[in-house]
Parts: C-alpha cells; sequence; structure tokens
C-alpha cells in the first residue's frame, strides 16, 4: 500500500493532479434546522407523510402551500444559464428580500429564507454507528433535494427503526415518496 510522500513536490503534484470537488459534501449550516423549539413546532404544526423506514414532517412558510419549488439552475451544472443579477446570488447564499411598508415603516413578507432541515435518529434505530450511518446518509439524500423545497421551508427527517437495515436507495425512494406526498 503506498504511502503518502511527504516530499513537498511531489506533494503539491499530487494535489493538482486531483481538483476538488466543487460540490460541498455538508449540508450548509444555513440550512440546518438546529433549535429544540423549532423541531417542535414543525412536527407539531406541520404536514407530516409516513413511510415505512423515515416519516417526514414539513412546515412551509404562509401563502406557499401547495407551492413546490422547480429546481434552481447552478453554474457549475448549466453554463448557459442566465447570470444572477445581484452579487449575493453569485456567491451561492440567498438573498433575504423585505419591503418596506410606507406608510408604517414595518416589513412585509415575504422573506425568501433557505429551508432549513433536521433529523430525529432515536436509539430504536440501534447504536450509535448505526444512527450515525442513518443519519448521515439522510444528510446526503436530504442535501440533494433542497431545490425542491420552496424557501422557507422547514423540514424534519424522522428515520423510524427498520432505517437501520435500509441502504441509500432505499431511504431515498422513501424520502422521494414522503417529499412528493406532503409537498402536493
Amino acid at each position: 500500500m503506498p504511502v503518502a510522500p511527504s516530499w513537498p513536490r511531489a506533494v503539491a503534484r499530487a494535489a493538482s493532479s486531483c481538483p476538488p470537488d466543487r460540490r460541498s459534501a455538508v449540508l450548509p449550516a444555513a440550512n440546518r434546522l438546529t433549535r429544540s423549539q423549532d423541531f417542535g413546532l414543525v412536527v407539531r404544526r406541520g404536514r407530516r407523510a409516513g413511510r415505512p423506514r423515515l416519516v417526514v414532517h414539513v412546515l412551509m412558510p404562509a401563502g406557499t402551500a401547495g407551492v413546490v419549488a422547480r429546481p434552481r439552475a447552478s453554474a457549475a451544472t448549466d453554463d448557459t444559464a442566465a447570470q444572477p443579477s445581484t452579487p449575493s446570488a453569485t456567491s451561492g447564499a440567498v438573498a433575504r428580500t423585505t419591503t418596506a411598508a410606507a406608510s408604517d415603516g414595518t416589513s412585509a413578507q415575504p422573506t425568501l429564507d433557505p429551508s432549513k432541515v433536521g433529523f430525529v435518529v432515536s436509539k430504536a434505530v440501534g447504536n450509535s454507528v448505526v444512527r450515525h450511518r442513518v443519519s448521515r446518509r439522510l444528510r446526503h439524500l436530504v442535501r440533494d433535494r433542497l431545490d425542491l423545497l420552496p424557501p422557507g421551508t422547514s423540514l424534519v427527517v424522522r428515520a423510524l427503526a427498520p432505517s437501520a437495515d435500509a441502504d441509500s436507495a432505499e431511504l431515498g425512494r422513501d424520502l422521494d415518496a414522503a417529499l412528493h406526498k406532503v409537498l402536493r
């Protein structure tokens, strides 16, 4: 088994021959649901769709019920896509837009906040190793489907015990079916 070279020129040569993947391997921090109150709100007030291996809870902002966002074109996958007009959209950040009411100075809806996602994988799924494996698989699957969620949507994916024995393809089918059901 070859060992990584310690010679600086060899390291530079090896690094240049392996270009980095431009797509992030993690769920962006702006898309993470982290507060317990947010989880509770989504589970209590959101729509729910159950599948054999997972349950999906979705809470959409007011005025977007039944509206499914179309996938956004990315410059990395489509070079002919229209160029965004704002510098913040070019950097990959989702722009927040609020309109101020002229009469009272308060901000009006809607705001284009990023969609937020959280995961619940209980001890019923398995031991620590199994739970982390399931959560990694779900995180990877949801990251690829973020563009399907309307802006400002909160999503909680709750893994059930059969998810411990499922592979990524089975979890992906269940996730797609649940999202389709809850977003229509």
